[in-house]
């Protein structure tokens, strides 16, 4: 009879558990203002942390600030990050740099992206334009190549951050193409921009968003992409896969993050908002306008994801041979 009733509140024990997780799941919400960390100045980064911002901010019921921490690839916001209370109060808006990237590119970080971060959702993956100030005397990416081979080492390209998609896609194209081109690197989309437009720099890889109206007003013109496929805004700029260089192709992406350790309930809670809110029509029109793929996984696909990535651009720096400068 003892037995049976120890049974019976053992199992009434294990239904209560139950229960108060799943409660505990549905209903946690932040305590004070939510900070949302841009590692990168000027990026699509901050433009997707601002445009998560005030519909988060709407769904949770507090006050969501969205901050720059730039500086060291990445480094130093995910880092930040990495090292603040595991409690949902500070997320980061991720890119290939920080969370994939420079674990191979920088002799040392002071974080480790798998053990330090936990994946909320991989938000967006984007193609890259390869864009040359417009009085450079290329319109494709075969005179491109010509004229690096023509005048080694003259030519220079910009990218938006050490690390970054726009860093190595470009060390990718030059191991295929044979070429030598200088890497000035950027804190940031926007001054490698105008440094490209000044013709500072004759050359580099960005995202549609930051580059697309620019090249409409001829301020610099669009030569190649660096996805498998043309992008729909532009289906007469081939890839570089179809100019002669099928293994060239870079992917830039974003998503978000928070400390490692953070309990699975607050995970859930920003995992269900954000891919909420990236899948509402306003939202989801403006990305889709930006010639963002859409994305907004489950915390274990994008989990999965980074760890493709590391592998996948660690031999990408070792083929090129690339360091942070």
């Amino acid at each position: 009879m003892k037995s049976h009733t120890s049974k019976k509140f053992g199992l009434f024990l294990t239904l209560l558990l139950g229960c108060t997780l799943t409660i505990s799941a549905q209903e946690w919400s932040p305590t004070k203002p939510v900070h949302i960390i841009v590692p990168i100045v000027g990026s699509t980064n901050d433009l997707m942390a601002r445009l998560i911002a005030p519909k988060l901010q709407e769904a949770l019921g507090q006050p969501v600030i969205v901050e720059t921490k730039a500086g060291a690839g990445g480094n130093i916001g995910a880092d930040y990050v990495a090292k603040s209370a595991p409690d949902g109060q500070t997320l980061l808006v991720g890119y290939n740099g920080p969370i994939a990237v420079n674990v191979s590119l920088f002799d040392k970080i002071p974080y480790d992206p798998i053990k330090d971060l936990s994946p909320i959702t991989l938000a967006v993956t984007a193609s890259q334009y390869l864009a040359v100030n417009p009085k450079l005397p290329v319109h494709n990416l075969a005179e491109l190549v010509a004229l690096a081979k023509a005048e080694p080492g003259k030519l220079s390209y910009a990218s938006i951050a050490v690390g970054s998609a726009s860093h190595l896609t470009m060390e990718m194209l030059k191991l295929a193409a044979h070429i030598d081109m200088a890497h000035i690197p950027y804190k940031g989309t926007g001054a490698a921009v105008t440094d490209l437009i000044a013709g500072n720099v004759q050359a580099g890889f960005f995202v549609p968003g930051n580059i697309q109206q620019l090249a409409k007003e001829g301020r610099m013109r669009l030569i190649a992409t660096s996805g498998a496929k043309r992008m729909a805004s532009t289906p007469d700029i081939p890839t570089i896969a179809e100019s002669g260089y099928p293994d060239v192709i870079g992917t830039a992406w974003i998503g978000f993050l928070a400390a490692g350790g953070t309990p699975r309930p607050i995970i859930d809670r920003y995992n269900k908002e954000i891919v909420k809110i990236l899948n509402m029509p306003d939202i989801k029109k403006q990305l889709l306008g930006l010639e963002f793929d859409l994305v907004a996984s489950t915390p274990e696909q994008f989990s999965a994801w980074i760890k493709t990535e590391i592998v996948r651009w660690g031999r990408v720096i070792k083929a090129t041979g690339a360091k942070a400068d």
